[in-house]
């Protein structure tokens, strides 16, 4: 594409304002303008006439790019020790994987990706856009979060080792150990310790703890851990959070940054989550107070249907200005990322959505992906 591209006469979406008929200036990858009539007599213009663009949708947590779709090839957990802190995403993940082309013919611009939910502290989680051949190339955000697993995933894996933990309480002790062990570490002139390096920015605030959390008793653990260390934290699945919205919203007064809700649909296979409420959980948490994100957590659900699941929480009773920020604004600011992907306004990057109608309806397709103002995706 030119430098400058100008798409007239869409319906927009900017997440802060109600939609409108309008136009947005695409200019070195960043919206340079946005409006009811732009003025760029230099730029390429597209006329959008009955199209309606948003913000590139946002899948907060998911394993895309680390599970090599239609393979064998999994290298989303490093299953050989419950604590790996050092384990990086961007060491696995495969830009050449399908899923990222799936995600960007969904509207689907930024993946948040990293390791699975088989070790306690499982690696660094990151940021990255759907489109590029190398993983520098899609970086947002090499190290976004660190994520943590709760509850009946590690428990199983490492039980079928016989080795710690067994038990939620020895889930609970191995995590708290690492973290303790962080505080006091010190690295020798002839000694590194990658995996306590790694935890230094999440007890120096300047990283979250991605958490893997369903069972309401494993979501208040992970609240309890998080204050005794004052580390920053966001709350992933929170399948049972309808339990317990009272504490998530004095856990938000403190240092959770937010709740990330999904999958809202699949088999109940799992005894921690037979008790999920599905679609009514993005209401429930709506009626509260609470903000929320939907996740995908591919290979749970494909990632092209992020904009689906809001738009069945609207058929459940949430808003639909909640339901799209949700995958856009609500999420952008969860994962941190507000400043670069959260809306449609001028400095952003240009990451747009086009679809053929309002994007919550279910018969609407997205025809148009635009990444850094790049054209990614047409639909033909």
């Amino acid at each position: 594409m030119k430098q400058k591209l100008l798409l007239q006469n869409a319906t927009v979406y900017t997440m802060q304002a109600e939609p409108f008929i309008g136009d947005i200036l695409l200019e070195d990858g960043k919206i340079a303008a946005v409006g009811y009539r732009v003025s760029a007599p230099d730029a390429e213009v597209e006329d959008m006439t009955g199209t309606h663009i948003m913000l590139g949708l946002i899948d907060a947590h998911c394993h895309t790019g680390l599970l090599g779709s239609g393979s064998r090839d999994k290298n989303h957990n490093e299953s050989s020790n419950p604590i790996t802190p050092q384990m990086r995403a961007i060491d696995s993940i495969d830009p050449e994987d399908i899923a990222f082309r799936e995600a960007v013919s969904g509207g689907v611009t930024t993946s948040i990706t990293g390791p699975g939910s088989i070790n306690l502290i499982g690696g660094t989680f990151a940021a990255v856009k759907n489109y590029g051949n190398t993983v520098e190339k899609m970086l947002i955000d090499p190290a976004i979060a660190m994520k943590v697993a709760l509850g009946e995933n590690p428990i199983f894996r490492y039980t079928e080792q016989k080795r710690a933990p067994v038990s939620r309480m020895g889930v609970a002790a191995c995590i708290r150990q690492a973290l303790a062990s962080a505080t006091v570490y010190a690295p020798g002139p002839n000694h590194r310790d990658l995996a306590m390096e790694a935890l230094q920015p999440v007890l120096e605030r300047k990283m979250p703890l991605k958490i893997h959390c369903h069972k309401s008793n494993d979501i208040m653990t992970a609240v309890r851990i998080c204050d005794e260390f004052g580390i920053r934290y966001t709350l992933d699945h929170c399948t049972e959070g309808f339990l317990v919205t009272d504490a998530l919203l004095e856990a938000l007064q403190r240092n959770c940054e937010g709740i990330i809700i999904g999958p809202l649909v699949g088999y109940k296979g799992k005894h921690e989550t037979s008790n999920r409420m599905g679609w009514d959980l993005a209401r429930v948490f709506c009626e509260a107070g609470i903000p929320y994100a939907i996740m995908t957590d591919f290979y749970e659900l494909p990632t092209e249907s992020l904009i689906s699941c809001a738009a069945f929480t609207v058929a459940y009773g949430v808003p639909e200005d909640t339901a799209l920020k949700s995958v856009t604004l609500t999420a952008a600011k969860i994962v941190g990322l507000s400043h670069r992907i959260g809306s449609i306004a001028p400095g952003i990057d240009a990451d747009l959505a086009v679809f053929s109608g309002h994007p919550l309806q279910i018969q609407s397709k997205c025809i148009r992906t635009y990444i850094d103002g790049r054209l990614v995706y047409s639909r033909t």
